[in-house]
């Protein structure tokens, strides 16, 4: 299963990737906002798909600041 997700989200990453490329092209208004429509779809499907594969947010710990005093 866990390669299946990851063929998705590797899907995803690359539309993102070639509607990104495409909006640095010339294109009609029409056109510019179809991209940026799909473009926001693809992004919202990877983020649930990435939080569904992998529910737990790695955090590195803060370092302390070097002027605080403990």
């Amino acid at each position: 299963m866990l390669d299946v997700d990851f063929a998705r989200i590797r899907a995803h990453r690359n539309n993102i990737h070639r509607y990104h490329s495409l909006l640095k092209t010339k294109l009609s208004d029409l056109e510019r906002r179809f991209i940026e429509r799909r473009m926001a779809q693809e992004t919202a499907s990877l983020e649930a798909l990435t939080s569904e594969t992998f529910p737990i947010a790695f955090v590195p710990p803060q370092r302390p600041s070097a002027g605080v005093a403990s």
